[in-house]
């Protein structure tokens, strides 16, 4: 009865009055992640990338050369552009600045007009808005008509008119944010490599265009490249700082991408057409074994593929399995050609360029345009027979290592079919060595990937039974990156995590891509603990690699862990502190020893085999105390070349970059 009468008041409370419109940018600031993905370190860097993308929508358009982005001081970011500048005259419909307009009111801006913009980026017209609406203050400076336009805003408001301060012989628009830290609660720290990622990708994207990156927070060595080839400090401090410039385009973004893998041919293959809608490929056969490919639209990284990435795929299979039957190169394999034979050891980036985009979502991560189908496949096809008819050396080359792939895949099914065998639905039973736990939900299930059985012996001791298992792997695992399929599958510890997560190996869909069924995935966290020291590095590394090359679902879903064990165990006495950095150390120590280091010991952990099951647990594996870091993919074209680059077979290019980014790094000694 007292169920039923609250039940009435709440019908009657629930009225006219308590359907809440949210007014200009508030509906931004209310639910920040359907504009931006997310309010973390994702969504901070988007902001930035919101306001570029109006300056390369508008170098698209032909009239801007130059982008200019600044980490000021105080995290604040500054984007300038040498394009027209935002109009500041007066809006008709709305009766105020355009500029105001555009950045106070969602779904406005030029990219409508197909007379501003025929191809466009930002074709929801929330970009900039949002960057207004989650900044505490925003400074837009627009130089146009001989002047200087300057208005202020806070938190999407106008808090000044639009002023003119000055007098200007140039043209175009310098956004100034400063990110919102109630929106952005846990941090409003940019990172600089997260950006010159981006932006290194829209200057391949863009040739042409320059974009220059420069970090006001703090100045670091300058390094030069001296004669010999070797990097040699000045002695000078400068600001971190980079320019971004590509003459030749995707040509360049392969090669860049590739570095770390031997070619198996000498130049990149190229793909241009206009006649249905501008498509540009660039592509590149090596002698790995891993699949990359990139799909642009108007910029935009569709991470999940589309229409065109279908289209590139059908056209190459087509024109390469034509060759090779017209040549008679296919004669003594006797053998079935799968589509992803055509795409071992392949690279390539496609780019195309939609006037009206059909993206699935606002995320837009997967084009599905029909058009771009057809007009994709005939493009490529077409580039690729005019190559093979005037290369028929590097025909038959390529040809000769799809025939070998496809070798290497009947060796791979036979593997792979006995991993499934020993999967937990096969019957086949876990891993002898897996220290299981009693709980089987898996979103309260972690498992632990230890390197070696001593330390697996201290983390079975020392975890908590009920929700952690404990697979220990013996030595190094493979180097994924340097093995074809089939040894992948035979290595035993690669059959034992497969086994005991209870996933089955990625399988390709009708559109090309590999997915696996993560149904039937026993364990939401998957954490690689392994020695603080660069042997456990070293390990740490090759399990990634695997995850990254055959498990990037994993990946992509937030299931995979780096646990963090602390360097060092600072005492004096009965007193003890655990530190994970060098100035933790040096801190504990002035803090123990009260202004002098006598009495003050500190070990130096270099295995998880020095500590008790006890330390183990406390500092590294209680879910209360310990830091995990999760492993994400922020640009997948950087992670691919970086894992090529240090892990693959290529020496030179991982040298040049230890040299190049050794500086920035901390090393164990």
């Amino acid at each position: 009865m007292i169920e039923n009468e609250e039940m009435k008041q709440a019908e009657q409370e629930y009225s006219a009055s308590s359907i809440q419109v949210l007014e200009g940018l508030e509906a931004v600031r209310k639910r920040p992640s359907m504009y931006i993905g997310d309010i973390g370190e994702r969504g901070l860097h988007h902001l930035v990338y919101e306001v570029v993308d109006n300056c390369i929508d508008e170098a698209m358009a032909g009239y801007c050369t130059d982008v200019d982005v600044k980490i000021l001081e105080d995290n604040s970011i500054r984007v300038q552009d040498n394009g027209r500048g935002i109009p500041t005259g007066m809006h008709e419909k709305e009766h105020r600045s355009a500029l105001e307009v555009v950045l106070t009111v969602l779904h406005a801006g030029g990219k409508f007009d197909k007379s501003s913009y025929k191809v466009s980026g930002g074709l929801h017209g929330v970009g900039v808005s949002c960057v207004n609406a989650l900044s505490d203050l925003l400074v837009a400076e627009i130089h146009r008509e001989g002047k200087i336009f300057v208005q202020k805003y806070s938190k999407g408001k106008p808090i000044t008119e639009v002023k003119v301060v000055g007098e200007s012989n140039d043209t175009g628009t310098i956004i100034t944010f400063h990110p919102d830290a109630t929106i952005f609660t846990q941090t409003i720290v940019y990172k600089y490599d997260t950006l010159a990622a981006r932006l290194r990708e829209l200057a391949y994207l863009n040739k042409g265009i320059r974009i220059t990156l420069t970090d006001l927070r703090e100045k670091v060595d300058e390094f030069v490249t001296a004669e010999d080839g070797e990097r040699k400090a000045t002695g000078n401090l400068v600001y971190r700082s980079e320019t971004f410039y590509s003459e030749q385009g995707l040509r360049e973004f392969i090669d860049y991408l590739d570095a770390g893998a031997p070619k198996l041919i000498p130049e990149p293959i190229t793909v241009n057409s206009d006649k249905v809608i501008p498509i540009d490929i660039a592509l590149q056969y090596n002698t790995g074994f891993s699949e990359r490919i990139y799909s642009y639209v108007n910029n935009i990284h569709t991470i999940e593929g589309g229409t065109h990435l279908q289209g590139f795929k059908m056209g190459l299979s087509r024109s390469l399995k034509n060759y090779a039957e017209k040549n008679n190169l296919l004669a003594k394999f006797k053998g079935d050609l799968s589509p992803e034979d055509f795409r071992e050891g392949l690279t390539a980036v496609i780019s195309v360029k939609v006037a009206e985009p059909q993206f699935e979502g606002q995320t837009k991560t997967k084009l599905g345009n029909p058009e771009a189908t057809s007009a994709v496949s005939q493009a490529t096809a077409a580039a690729i027979d005019q190559y093979l008819e005037e290369h028929p050396k590097e025909a038959k080359t390529i040809i000769e290592k799809i025939v070998l792939a496809a070798t290497a895949r009947a060796a791979a099914r036979k593997a792979r079919e006995m991993v499934q065998r020993k999967t937990p639905m096969g019957g086949a039973g876990m891993p002898g060595k897996l220290a299981d736990c009693s709980d089987h939900d898996p979103e309260k299930c972690e498992l632990f990937l230890v390197e070696g059985d001593s330390a697996g012996g201290t983390a079975k001791q020392g975890r908590d039974r009920r929700t952690q298992a404990i697979l220990p792997l013996r030595g190094k695992i493979l180097n994924v990156e340097k093995a074809a399929q089939d040894r992948a599958f035979e290595s035993q510890e690669v059959r034992n995590i497969y086994t005991a997560l209870g996933v089955t190996v990625a399988q390709e869909d009708e559109t090309g891509e590999k997915h696996m069924d993560l149904s039937k995935l026993r364990y939401h966290k998957v954490i690689i603990m392994t020695d603080a020291d660069v042997d456990g590095s070293h390990i740490a590394c090759l399990i990634l690699t695997f995850f990254f090359r055959y498990m990037f679902d994993l990946i992509k879903n937030g299931y995979v862990y780096l646990a963090t064990p602390p360097l060092y165990l600072v005492k004096k006495g009965k007193e003890e502190r655990y530190c994970w950095t060098d100035a933790q150390r040096e801190a504990a120590t002035a803090e123990l020893g009260r202004g002098s280091d006598k009495g003050v010991t500190v070990q130096r952990y270099k295995g998880l085999g020095e500590m008790s099951h006890d330390q183990l647990w406390e500092t590294t594996m209680d879910p209360s105390r310990r830091v995990l870091r999760q492993i994400t993919i922020e640009n997948a074209a950087d992670a691919e070349r970086t894992f090529s680059m240090l892990m693959g077979d290529d020496v030179p290019p991982r040298r040049a970059f230890i040299e190049e980014n050794a500086h920035y790094a901390n090393i164990d000694a």
